[in-house]
C-alpha cells in the first residue's frame, strides 16, 4: 500500500460534472493529485474481511434481538419487536460501508459500520472507476480497481424486485446536494434493474391514515421507499408512531439501524474476543489507557474524543451524544504523506463490493475528508 503523487487530468473538473458529480470541488473533496496503490494480496486481504466483518456484524444483530439488548444500542422501545419481525421476515437490504483502518502490512480493523446511509456512492463506483481507465491508458500498464459497485447495485435491485417489486421512490433530505447526488445514482441503478423510480423529499412525505401509508404530494401511497435518512432520527420522528405496522416497505430495512449503531462495536468484542478485524470495545472504558470515546450515533467524526492513556488527545465538537457512548481501543491510523487514509469498504447485498479512500488531515475522519482514487496491480 502505497500513496502517490500524480499529475491531475487537464480538464478532470469537467469530466466529474459529466457524470453528476457536481460536489467534487467543495473543501478540496476530489483529490486525483495523489493515488494509493495495492497489490492483488492486499486487495483480497481487504475483501475477505470485509463479508467476515458483516456476517460478523449480522450474526451479532441476530445476538441483540434474541437476548432484548436493543436499550444497549439506544433503540426505542416502541421498535423492538418491529425490528425483530423485520429480521425475522428477511426484509432485504441493499448496502452499507465498512470504516476501516489498514496499513497494508496489518489486518484491517473496524472503526464503525455505516450500514444504513453511506454516501461518496457516485464517486466510488463511477468517477473513480473512469479515472483508472484514463490512468491505466496513460500508464500503459495493466492496472485495475476494487470495484463492482455498480454492476453489484444493478444486480441486487434485480434480486430484491423478484418478490414482484415494479416501483421504488427515493428521498432525500431537500437543499442537501450531497445526498440528492447519492440518491439519484442509485435511482439509476435501480432503473438499470428494470424498476420505476421518482425522488421525492423527506419533508414532503405525508401519512394517510386511511391506507395506513405514507403518501406523496399527491397522495400516492409510497409503497417501497429508499430513504437517504438514519433510522435513529426516523424513530424520533413525530410521525414514527405510524412506522410499525405501516403498509409502505423501507429499504434500508428497519433492523439495519442495528449495524449502523456504534453499539454493535462492543456486541461484536462481546461475541468475537480477540478477532483480528476487530477492535476492543466496550460500553464503560474498563481497563482501556487509550481508546476512542464514541458517540452510538454520529456522522463525519463528530462528538468523536481520542485518550491516549487517559489523557484527552484530540476531539471533534458536534451535536451527537445524548443516547450514549462507547468505547474502543485507540488505533492510530497509519499516516500516508500529508493525510491519514480510511478505507471504505462496501457491502451490497451480503457481499463485498469495492472500496473508497477518504484522507483527513486529522487521525478523525470528518466530513472535510479529501476522497483520493487506488488501483491495484
Amino acid at each position: 500500500m502505497r500513496r502517490l503523487d500524480i499529475a491531475p487530468r487537464k480538464d478532470y473538473r469537467q469530466r466529474l460534472e459529466q457524470i453528476g458529480f457536481s460536489f467534487h470541488s467543495w473543501d478540496d473533496y476530489w483529490h486525483e493529485n495523489a493515488c494509493y496503490a495495492f497489490s492483488a494480496a492486499q486487495i483480497d486481504e481487504l475483501e475477505a474481511a470485509t463479508e467476515e466483518l458483516h456476517a460478523l456484524c449480522v450474526d451479532a444483530a441476530r445476538f441483540v434481538i434474541e437476548r432484548d439488548r436493543f436499550d444497549q444500542l439506544g433503540i426505542p422501545a416502541a421498535f423492538h419487536q418491529p425490528i425483530a419481525d423485520a429480521f425475522a421476515r428477511g426484509e432485504p437490504s441493499l448496502y452499507g460501508r465498512f470504516d476501516l483502518a489498514y496499513d497494508g502490512h496489518h489486518p484491517p480493523k473496524l472503526l464503525e459500520y455505516n450500514a444504513d446511509t453511506p454516501t461518496s456512492l457516485l464517486e466510488t463506483a463511477v468517477a473513480q472507476w473512469y479515472w483508472l481507465e484514463e490512468y491505466r491508458a496513460a500508464s500503459g500498464r495493466e492496472l485495475d480497481q476494487f470495484n463492482s459497485v455498480h454492476e453489484k447495485l444493478v444486480a441486487r435491485w434485480r434480486a430484491i424486485a423478484g418478490a414482484g417489486l415494479a416501483q421504488v421512490d427515493f428521498a432525500s433530505v431537500a437543499d442537501n446536494e450531497e445526498d440528492w447526488v447519492c440518491t439519484h445514482y442509485l435511482m439509476d441503478t435501480a432503473a438499470q434493474a428494470g424498476l420505476g423510480t421518482s425522488h421525492i423529499y423527506m419533508e414532503d412525505i405525508g401519512w394517510d391514515p386511511l391506507l395506513r401509508a405514507f403518501v406523496d404530494l399527491a397522495g400516492r401511497p409510497l409503497q417501497t421507499l429508499f430513504k437517504l435518512y438514519p433510522w435513529e432520527w426516523l424513530m424520533r420522528e413525530p410521525f414514527s408512531e405510524h412506522i410499525p405496522g405501516c403498509s409502505t416497505r423501507f429499504v434500508e430495512p428497519m433492523w439495519k439501524a442495528l449495524l449502523s449503531c456504534k453499539g454493535l462495536l462492543p456486541i461484536l468484542w462481546e461475541r468475537n474476543p480477540g478477532h483480528p478485524n476487530l477492535l476492543e470495545a466496550h460500553f464503560t472504558p474498563g481497563r482501556l489507557a487509550s481508546y476512542a470515546r464514541k458517540p452510538l450515533f454520529s456522522r463525519e467524526g463528530a462528538n468523536i474524543e481520542l485518550y491516549e492513556n487517559g489523557e484527552l488527545h484530540h476531539s471533534d465538537g458536534g451535536p451527537y451524544g445524548a443516547e450514549g457512548h462507547i468505547y474502543q481501543a485507540l488505533h492510530p491510523l497509519a499516516r500516508f504523506g500529508p493525510g491519514y487514509p480510511v478505507i471504505g469498504a462496501w457491502v451490497v447485498g451480503d457481499e463485498a463490493a469495492g472500496m473508497c479512500i477518504r484522507e483527513d488531515d486529522t487521525p478523525i475522519t470528518t466530513n472535510l475528508a479529501r476522497f483520493v482514487p487506488h488501483y491495484f496491480d
